[in-house]
């Protein structure tokens, strides 16, 4: 009976240490990012579509002609085009609209394939639902053209109204198209002709710039990558790896590393949000938070003489209620030197502490010098 009830308890002990073990490497794994996550590859970019076209088919929305002489002169233009000569004409037709049209082309993109594009409103047009973008070319930075666009446009809002009132939903001045720009040129780019690139860190820190080259050579088990800067880790082929520079990004960006971070706090004052990161450190400092608030009420009451009364007059008389609250409740808290951040948000909770006077007191905190970390402000 004892041997069996010794088992058990080995067993228990044994599936505990299991437990145990298996969280923190649960918690080390998620701390954990992948490479391809919080690196972009040199190369591999996008690149900004711009063009400049007249939507057709508005239900009477579209720009004032005499309002908007390029909405005209473009009209007529297109006309023209069309065997449509107009120029000596009086046009007052408001179901036509100038547009900017933009996109984005993804790198990589083949000769035929579509991207969605972004139509929005040039002129003094109201709504452009329902409206029709004809073929508008699309250029990059070299005014090349990269993309034909044209479609039906979808808009997220509405506008309607009377002579009295009027409501408008969301901004129908700017819609989408789905699929709507055919890609007509390639951009020339040969990643697997490439012996080298370099990996660009989305949050440069030397620390996660010397993990990421650390990792990749631990799995290539040769030196191919070195970090020359908090932002850049290079990459090169090892002399024994058989395929390209394609099957090599592929095989690093899966690994894993933590990325490091500097102790930092932001605060938005605007909307009074407050994000610190977890490094956050705080020496040793008594914190004591409160205000003196001041409210004054007027509530005058009028005095009369007694119904049917031959003497006295009404009058006005005036009351005034002054009340002071000075927090003398408020408690004062000392925080010991280093404390985390969890620590620092709890004693700051106990005090009763708003955000706005949060951000207050870390002001506070790091004109006295008691913090360890950067305290930015937007």
């Amino acid at each position: 009976m004892m041997k069996n009830r010794f088992k058990h308890l080995i067993l228990l002990v044994f599936i505990t240490a299991i437990a145990v073990t298996t969280g923190v490497a649960s918690d080390a794994m998620a701390a954990q990012s992948r490479i391809k996550d919080i690196v972009d590859i040199e190369g591999v970019r996008d690149n900004v579509l711009v063009g400049y076209g007249i939507v057709v088919g508005l239900n009477g929305t579209g720009d004032s002609i005499n309002n908007s002489p390029f909405t005209k002169e473009s009209t007529i233009s297109m006309l023209e085009r069309m065997g449509v000569m107009v120029r000596d004409q009086n046009l007052k037709t408001n179901n036509v609209a100038a547009v900017i049209v933009t996109a984005t082309l993804p790198p990589f993109a083949n000769q035929g394939s579509k991207i969605d594009i972004t139509v929005s409103a040039l002129g003094d047009a109201s709504d452009l639902r329902g409206g029709t973008l004809l073929a508008t070319p699309l250029t990059a930075a070299d005014s090349e053209v990269y993309a034909i666009a044209q479609g039906a446009i979808v808009t997220g809002g509405f506008s309607a109204g009377g002579d009295a009132e009027g409501v408008t939903k969301n901004v129908p001045t700017n819609g989408r198209i789905a699929n709507g720009a055919i890609i007509e040129r390639e951009i020339d780019f040969d990643l697997n002709q490439l012996h080298s690139i370099r990996l660009s860190l989305r949050n440069p820190d030397f620390t996660t710039s010397r993990r990421i080259a650390n990792e990749i050579n631990k799995y290539l088990k040769a030196p191919a990558a070195y970090a020359s800067d908090p932002s850049t880790v290079h990459l090169r082929i090892p002399k024994d790896y058989k395929a390209g520079m394609v099957s090599l990004i592929t095989d690093v960006e899966q690994l894993r590393v933590e990325p490091d971070n500097i102790a930092k706090i932001v605060i938005d004052e605007g909307s009074g949000t407050i994000v610190m990161g977890h490094n956050v450190r705080i020496s040793e400092v008594a914190i004591a938070q409160g205000s003196l608030t001041i409210r004054i009420t007027e509530t005058p009451q009028v005095s009369q003489p007694a119904p049917f009364s031959q003497v006295g007059n009404t009058e006005v008389v005036p009351r005034t209620s002054v009340s002071v609250n000075d927090d003398a409740d408020r408690k004062i808290t000392v925080m010991n030197s280093g404390v985390t951040l969890q620590q620092l948000v709890e004693s700051l909770n106990n005090l009763g502490i708003g955000p706005r006077d949060i951000i207050t007191i870390l002001q506070s905190i790091k004109a006295a010098g008691a913090i360890q970390a950067e305290l930015e402000v937007i």
